[in-house]
């Protein structure tokens, strides 16, 4: 029995040496990728970034931004072309955070009629939360709460756009705040795949190139979520739709079952009406 535990306690220290060893040499290839590899690409996308902020500005294109809000609909704004770039340094990791402003084309928008007291608070609370206006001509019941508004977006929508790379992770880690919906986005990237490619990307992305492929299957709980509602009401749709076919059909097929019966009821009613004048005539 001893020997049986002894044997137990050694592979269960000869199993956590294992882990220890291979934790350390998690570690070292991180910092070593780091190194080597995120550290110089951090100070080339840097440049890049700069080069086309540069370019950008100059050049003033016309970059639409469209997010959909629930309850309301399309928030369409265009970017203004005023860009900030900070680098954020330390020995052991870098940071690039990229950010401007999308001005909302109110003309543009939507001019949503807003009833019932849940609806109203809901779209209330996106306005404000995203800083689109307020309700405009509200209307309160007796009790003095809103249960009626008009909704019409306005204002500016943030644009973020973060890159960090250290030596816990190894990794290029990059996040974007306001570009697909209104929520934010993240996506890893081993450095094996960082390059001027991946930079190519993240400027189309940032310009919102239709054909850019950056973030085509990273979307956000909040966009997943209203692509999912979208869906689900497309489907509810559908289901009503063709409810009320087959319920028309079925009204139309009685009713011309019901003429039918009834065409001949009266046949035999007045069958039984002269029937009856026959009998009253006899003597």
């Amino acid at each position: 029995m001893s020997v049986g535990l002894l044997d137990d306690l050694e592979n269960e220290a000869q199993r956590r040496k294992a882990e220890e060893d291979s934790a350390i040499a998690l570690k070292a290839a991180r910092e070593t990728a780091y190194r080597t590899t995120l550290e110089p690409a951090m100070a080339d996308l840097l440049a890049y970034l700069n080069e086309l902020v540069a370019k950008l500005k100059v050049l003033q294109p016309k970059i639409q931004v469209r997010h959909t809000l629930p309850g309301y609909g399309d928030v369409i704004g265009y970017v203004e072309h005023e860009y900030e770039i900070h680098e954020n340094r330390h020995p052991s990791s870098k940071e690039i955070t990229l950010s401007y402003f999308c001005g909302v084309s109110t003309s543009e928008c939507p001019t949503a009629q807003i009833e019932g007291a849940n609806r109203v608070r809901a779209v209330s609370a996106l306005f404000q939360r995203h800083r689109l206006g307020a309700p405009l001509a509200p209307a309160k019941d007796a009790s003095g709460e809103v249960v009626a508004a008009t909704f019409k977006a306005k204002g500016r929508i943030a644009l973020t756009a973060v890159f960090s790379a250290d030596t816990a992770t190894g990794q290029l880690r990059m996040s974007f705040t306001n570009f697909d919906d209104l929520a934010t986005a993240s996506k890893s990237v081993p450095p094996e795949q960082v390059g001027v490619a991946l930079y190519d990307e993240i400027g189309r992305y940032l310009m919102r190139d239709p054909n850019q492929q950056l973030m085509r299957e990273t979307l956000s709980e909040d966009y997943r979520s209203q692509l999912r509602a979208r869906v689900q009401q497309q489907e509810i749709k559908r289901r009503w739709e063709s409810r009320i076919t087959a319920r028309q059909q079925e009204e139309i097929a009685m009713l011309k079952r019901e003429y039918g019966i009834g065409a001949r009821f009266n046949r035999i009613g007045d069958a039984m009406g002269k029937l009856r004048g026959l009998v009253a005539r006899k003597p």
